[in-house]
Parts: structure tokens; C-alpha cells; sequence
């Protein structure tokens, strides 16, 4: 190889030339072909998967969010609860809590959680379900589980002035599969779930 300032100078100007256009290629090109395409076949996805009502946007089906007594941080009886959340379900604080399975302070904080949820909803400890008194590793999970929204079910139908069985079809209504048929766990999404209970206690 030939160190002559000449030769270092021709590598050098090789080098920022194919840095230039990977920079063009990858940063500028393939962005903006992806964001192109998924704008032009997937527009409510690609745009946070938005969810309006009456023309405001109520959340995102892939963000959980609380369902709280206005101005506190209590959870308001009247609506279907999401599972906990670290982070308060702040995207931009995203996590799980990091403490093992024998940390004593988890074990505590699971079985105050789980008293918690008997308590509200009026079901023995026993049928608190895991999901219910942990948190997701993302900690803004919007969906919660099958179980956990049956508990729900009599608390939100006696608050709301509806029968077991009305409330009950709704969560059977809004229980979405397996992806694919075997991805995943049913799982039922709290967003979608509580507008459809708003529309029926509207209706």
C-alpha cells in the first residue's frame, strides 16, 4: 500500500464519497420510501393507531392509559381498569420495574395489589388474575386480559345501571384472539372496551 499523502488523499475522498451516499441511501431514501408506503397502505397504523370520538382523539389503541376519578389517582369505578403501569403510562418513560421474582418488596407490592383488586371489584383474592397486579415489560400495555376483564364485569354493570349479562357481551365482543391463531394470548384492548361501554350506556 502506497502512504503517499496523494494515495491517504484519494481513500479519504473513496471514503467520504460511499459515506455520502449510504447517508442518501439509508437516511434519506429508505426512510422516506417506508414512511411513503405505510402512509399509503397503512395510514391508521402508521400514524399511532389513533382512536377519535365525536371527532377528538380519545388515545391510541396501543397505548394503555388510566381510567381514574378526575383529579385523583384512584380508579373510577365506572370504567373498566388497565393493568399497572410503572410509568403511569407515560410513552416516554417506558419499562418494567427491574426487581426479580425474590425480591421481597415485588412479593409485597403484588400481594398489596392484589388485595387492592379483590377489594374493587368484589371477587375473592383467589380470582385476581396475574395480569392484574403486574405490570407489562413495556409498562403502557393497552390490553388486559380475558380474566381480568370478567372480573370487572359486575362491578362496572351495578355502577353503570346495567345487567351482568349486558356488560358481560360486551367483554365477550371486544376479546380478540390468538394473532394468527396461535401468536400471543386473547387479550382484550381497555381503550375500545370502555367507548363501546360508553355507547351503550348512551344508547
Amino acid at each position: 500500500m502506497n502512504p503517499s499523502p496523494a494515495n491517504t488523499g484519494r481513500l479519504a475522498w473513496a471514503a467520504l464519497r460511499m459515506l455520502l451516499v449510504l447517508t442518501l441511501m439509508t437516511g434519506v431514501a429508505y426512510p422516506l420510501a417506508v414512511t411513503g408506503m405505510a402512509q399509503g397502505l397503512f395510514p391508521a397504523h402508521a400514524n399511532g393507531s389513533i382512536v377519535s370520538v365525536d371527532g377528538k382523539e380519545a388515545g391510541s389503541a396501543l397505548i394503555g392509559q388510566t381510567w381514574n376519578l378526575e383529579g385523583t389517582d384512584r380508579p373510577d369505578p365506572r370504567w373498566f381498569q388497565p393493568r399497572p403501569s410503572n410509568s403511569g403510562y407515560d410513552p416516554l418513560a417506558t419499562g418494567s420495574g427491574q426487581l426479580g421474582a425474590s425480591d421481597a418488596r415485588l412479593t409485597e407490592a403484588v400481594g398489596d395489589a392484589r388485595r387492592r383488586v379483590a377489594a374493587f371489584n368484589g371477587v375473592p383474592e383467589s380470582a385476581v388474575p396475574k395480569d392484574a397486579v403486574t405490570g407489562s415489560a413495556s409498562a403502557i400495555d393497552p390490553h388486559i386480559s380475558p380474566a381480568y376483564a370478567k372480573i370487572q364485569v359486575a362491578r362496572v354493570a351495578e355502577t353503570r345501571g346495567l345487567t351482568p349479562g349486558q356488560v358481560d357481551r360486551l367483554v365477550d365482543d371486544h376479546t380478540a384472539g390468538r394473532t394468527a391463531g396461535f401468536l400471543g394470548q386473547p387479550h382484550v384492548d381497555v381503550l375500545r372496551l370502555n367507548l363501546a361501554l360508553r355507547d351503550l350506556v348512551a344508547s
